[in-house]
Formats: structure tokens, sequence, C-alpha cells
């Protein structure tokens, strides 16, 4: 039986004041819930203290993004060994925003998510189709090529530490959200990739997330479906109280 992973990707919101209060005023909303993980990737200004603020809380913290190299003349770049100092567990890699306005590609995610591995972060790799892709029944082929593309040459040791968060592209801070029965459709697609690419015991160990426009209202229905391990949750983990009933759906 997976745990559920309920993970919220601030994005480009919150200054460090606000990060923290957020973090604190969560914990004390959901820290004693241990049936399910709770993942919180604030911006990079503010990981550590949030993760100071979570110390003893069962709420973990992760990055937003990585560099895949450990060090160098990278301006602007973290790498993983920075995530892992200043407390981060976990860390996202390709999430659509990333490939729409930063050039992210299946190669470029492959070498994020083998830097994350080697430095024992715990890496989720986004995957998803445009509307256009969606209309055009193309959904399937680009989730395959990007989970082949993604994940291309990983061991079966290191394929069981990953995550993987599906997140159709015209979903995300839309309003918009793919019916529960398109959502498991993906999911069961993306367990079949895995089982193919490894073994069955490997891909009913990694939990698939849905990520685009996740809300208490839709939480329930989601996590009914039986590929569908958690939610990667933008917009509705900027508020306490309403990423609070999230976890508890």
């Amino acid at each position: 039986m997976r745990k559920p992973l309920l993970a919220g990707n601030w994005k480009m919101n919150t200054v460090l004041q606000e990060s923290v209060q957020l973090a604190e005023a969560l914990n004390k909303l959901v820290g004693d819930v241990n049936d399910r993980d709770i993942l919180v990737c604030p911006p990079f200004t503010a990981i550590n203290s949030v993760a100071e603020a979570l110390r003893n809380s069962v709420i973990m913290v992760g990055g937003q993004d990585l560099f895949w190299e450990e060090k160098g003349a990278f301006t602007g770049q973290v790498s993983p060994k920075m995530l892992k100092s200043v407390g981060a567990s976990y860390v996202i890699i390709g999430h659509s925003e990333r490939r729409q306005f930063f050039a992210e590609t299946d190669e470029t995610v492959n070498k994020k998510l083998c830097a994350a591995l080697a430095n024992n972060l715990h890496p989720i790799i986004c995957v998803g189709e445009m509307l256009a892709e969606r209309e055009n029944n193309t959904t399937l082929k680009v989730i395959e090529k990007q989970i082949k593309g993604g994940l291309k040459g990983l061991a079966v040791g290191d394929a069981q530490r990953i995550t993987v968060a599906y997140e159709p592209v015209w979903a995300i801070g839309t309003g918009k959200t793919a019916t529960p029965e398109q959502a498991q459709e993906v999911h069961a697609f993306i367990r079949k990739l895995l089982v193919e690419m490894f073994d069955k015991p490997t891909a009913e160990i990694i939990r698939i997330l849905y990520g685009g426009s996740v809300t208490p209202d839709n939480i329930k229905v989601l996590m009914a479906q039986a590929d569908i391990d958690g939610g990667l949750v933008g917009g509705a983990s900027l508020k306490a109280d309403s990423f609070a009933k999230l976890v508890k759906y």
C-alpha cells in the first residue's frame, strides 16, 4: 500500500517572513498527521528558515528545482548539496513551468534526476501534456516520451526512490481539472510504463501524484482512483487552512 503524499509547491510566492508564518500555521493544523506524507516546497530563499520552523514536525521540506553540477561557474543555479545543506529532502524536477519558461527538456530532467539521487534527495519528476496535445489525442504519446527520456538509464534501486507527478498543463492554475477518469487513465498508463521499464514490484512502490488545480473540493474523488497516490498542489497550498483541508481529505 502506497502512503499518500500531499506536496505543496509554493512557486514564486511568499517572502521570508510569509513563508515561515505559513509553515508555522500549517504545522499547527497538520503537524500530528502520520498516515500520509506532507511536503512543502518554498522558494529557495526560504527553505532554510522553513526547515528550521518545521524541525520537529512531520512536514518535510523540498526545493522547486536544482542544477545537475555539484559546484562551479553556473550563475544563479542551486546544487543538490546546497539544497541538502539548508534542510531540503525532496526536489521537484521538470515542472511544466520550467519546461515552458526555462527551456527544460527531458535530457535536462534526466541530468537533474541523477544529481538528486546521487545526493540522497527524493526527486518528484513532473510530466504532462499541453491542451493542443490533449485535443489531438497524443497525451499518452507525450507522457511516454517524457517518462522514458526523464528516467533514462535509471537503475531499479534508484527508481524505487522517485515520485512521479502527472500535471496536465492545461489544468495548472486555470481552474480546469482533469476528470478523475482522465487522470486515472494517465496514471495507470504511467504505472504500466514503469512496469515495462523496471519491474512490477518497483512500479507498485512508486507514488504517482496528480497536479493541476487540486483543491479541497476535488482531492477526495481524485484520491479514490486506484493509481493516484497524492497531489502536487499549487495555489491551494498557499493558505494553511486550505492545504490542511486537502491533507485531511
